[in-house]
């Protein structure tokens, strides 16, 4: 019986081979049908061989699922398969891999710094030189019209419709009378004094408006003056908005504003601050009008300002609300990390505050701690699992501005007074807050803290040196940023610098905050940048795109990454015992690197 069942197997399996043969014969060109003996070897041991082959062939049938052929041929009583039938590759496993998004802020080029130091970075021919704009609104607090005409395209310049608002009302005004002379020299350049209503205010805005050939606008907000000292050896920094599409038509009812830092709610909050121009006569009223025709919807970020005036803190919800009121209503919705924090205050000027601190800690630094709270917590409880933020405040000493690009020339733009005994007392509060900026000073005090994603350490609590390349570049920059225990939790870019004048004064008994300048900035975070909230923001040096060994998060890998250009270098170091901050106003006896004195103004 064994030795007939092996005569049907070794009959089957000839048979198998005769119709292989054929197979091979045909492919070959070869007009036969005559079976081709495995002449090499013996008979026996091919069969074994091919007996082998066929049991292989049953294991990979059922390793690919294909349960109906799992059974031998004997069990199933079926045919032997076809050897030429496909096999399912097996299934490849997907990884997912981490997005990585691009830092929201520009630092602008540096004229005397090298490529790679200005990598990323955007100057003014980049933001304005398009010969599709038709139409520019440039607000400032310094204006050289000449140098603003130039970096337009030069084919175009005579036909862009350009507007430049200023806040120099006095008619004696040399700025203003400057501007006068200027824009006679150009039939398309017109003039707008800003409503003023603050003795003490100044238009310190920074941001261009531009309307494009093509349908579409675009918003840029900025930290340097149109001036070309600003955008030649000066760090400053630009958010700047996607190209916005002309909606197919004009809303007929108001657009809702949807939630903080959604474009909508931008839009709302830009239309808001360019009609408070119009309060005395009119500014802004035809930008308003054209501005509202296009559509926001793919902006992310908060919009934060100040118009001066009285403003009442009781006013109505969905309104929009100015200075340190309007930037803790926003920092209201942003996500927080628990634990420990930094906030690093980043200017390039701090005017007098008083001989206490009792305005920076309670208006503006209670302001900045501000978050959303995180579900199923109380305000009682949030209060105590979320400990005040650390506060840190980067501002340039003296050698620092001697041994800037410009030298001296640089600290022309950078304020601050200690010479009144108000303002020594003032000092004597804000130095255990002041860091460098350069943080290359030999008397420096390196910082501690045990946050890991802060600015005096690297992960695990070690000093990690990062190199902005912008550390002989004096900052005119102006940054507010809130370093979380693992990673950055929020950034602001703004024209905003330490004074009450920007932010706004302490609440009155009539329940009013006052403002006396104009100011913009625009806040980001990392959950709204990715529409994820698992999302991760991370400082990046010399680029705008995050680095692998700049991730630093502790999580599953996949989760997004969104890079923040970091201005000054790190660590922080405070500084030393014998430091102060650089004095505009006072004089200087030791030479710059260029060998020049500085007599003060």
């Amino acid at each position: 019986m064994i030795q007939h069942l092996v005569k049907i197997r070794l009959s089957r399996t000839d048979s198998l081979i005769s119709s292989t043969s054929k197979v091979l014969l045909y492919i070959r060109g070869q007009a036969t049908t005559a079976p081709v003996q495995p002449s090499h070897i013996n008979a026996t041991a091919f069969h074994t061989k091919m007996a082998e082959s066929l049991t292989k062939r049953r294991r990979l049938e059922i390793d690919s699922g294909d349960n109906d052929d799992a059974l031998g041929a004997e069990e199933t009583g079926r045919t032997t398969p076809s050897l030429s039938r496909p096999i399912s590759p097996p299934s490849v496993k997907r990884v997912r891999t981490r997005a990585r998004i691009a830092s929201p802020f520009r630092l602008t080029s540096i004229r005397d710094l090298s490529g790679d130091e200005n990598n990323g970075a955007i100057s003014l021919n980049d933001l304005i030189g398009d010969p599709l704009i038709a139409e520019l609104w440039d607000f400032n607090y310094l204006h050289d019209i000449d140098f603003l005409m130039n970096h337009l395209d030069e084919d175009t310049r005579a036909l862009t419709k350009v507007h430049v608002i200023h806040g120099f009302w006095k008619r004696e005004d040399q700025n203003r009378l400057i501007l006068l002379e200027q824009a006679k020299e150009y039939g398309n350049v017109t003039l707008h004094t800003a409503y003023m209503p603050e003795m003490f205010g100044t238009h310190h805005t920074k941001m261009l408006i531009l309307f494009r050939h093509d349908d579409t606008a675009q918003v840029i907000i900025h930290t340097a003056n149109m001036i070309a000292k600003d955008w030649t050896n000066m760090t400053n920094g630009a958010w700047i908005s996607p190209l916005l599409p002309k909606l197919q038509s004009s809303p007929e009812v108001p657009e809702p504003h949807g939630t903080v830092g959604s474009g909508s709610r931008f839009k709302f909050d830009l239309l808001s601050y360019l009609r408070a121009y119009n309060k005395v006569r009119n500014v802004c009223k035809p930008l308003v009008e054209d501005l509202a025709k296009y559509d926001f919807s793919a902006v992310r970020g908060a919009l934060v300002a100040s118009v001066p005036g009285k403003h009442d803190v009781d006013q109505e919800p969905e309104a929009t609300r100015w200075g340190w009121l309007g930037l803790k209503e926003a920092l209201k919705s942003v996500p927080v990390q628990a634990g420990p924090s930094d906030i690093v205050v980043q200017i390039s000027s701090i005017a007098t505050l008083g001989a206490n601190d009792t305005w920076l800690q309670r208006a503006l630094f209670d302001s900045l701690s501000a978050s959303r709270l995180l579900p199923l917590q109380s305000p009682a409880s949030a209060r105590t699992g979320l400990p005040r933020p650390n506060f840190k405040v980067i501002f340039p000493t003296t050698d620092e501005i001697r041994r800037s690009l410009d030298g001296y020339a640089s600290g022309g733009s950078i304020h601050t007074k200690i010479q009144s005994a108000a303002q020594t007392k003032q000092l004597q509060y804000l130095r255990p807050l002041f860091h460098h900026w350069a943080n290359d000073s030999a008397n420096g005090i390196s910082g501690s803290t045990s946050t890991s994603a802060s600015p005096s350490t690297s992960k695990g609590g070690d000093p990690s040196p990062k190199d902005a390349g912008r550390k002989r570049a004096a900052p005119h920059i102006k940054t507010y940023i809130r370093y979380g225990e693992k990673s950055i939790d929020w950034a602001l870019l703004t024209s905003a610098n330490i004074s009450k004048q920007a932010w706004g004064e302490a609440t009155n008994k009539a329940g009013e905050v006052r403002i006396a300048s104009w100011e913009v900035g625009v806040l980001v975070w990392p959950e709204l940048l990715a529409d994820d909230p698992e999302a991760k923001m991370v400082g990046t040096f010399k680029t705008d795109e995050p680095q692998k060994e700049e991730e630093g998060v502790d999580d599953d890998g996949t989760s997004p990454v969104v890079g923040l250009r970091i201005p000054y270098n790190l660590p922080l170091q405070k500084y030393g015992d014998s430091e102060v901050p650089w004095v505009a106003t006072m004089s200087y006896t030791q030479p710059d690197w260029m060998g020049r004195l500085w007599q003060g103004y």
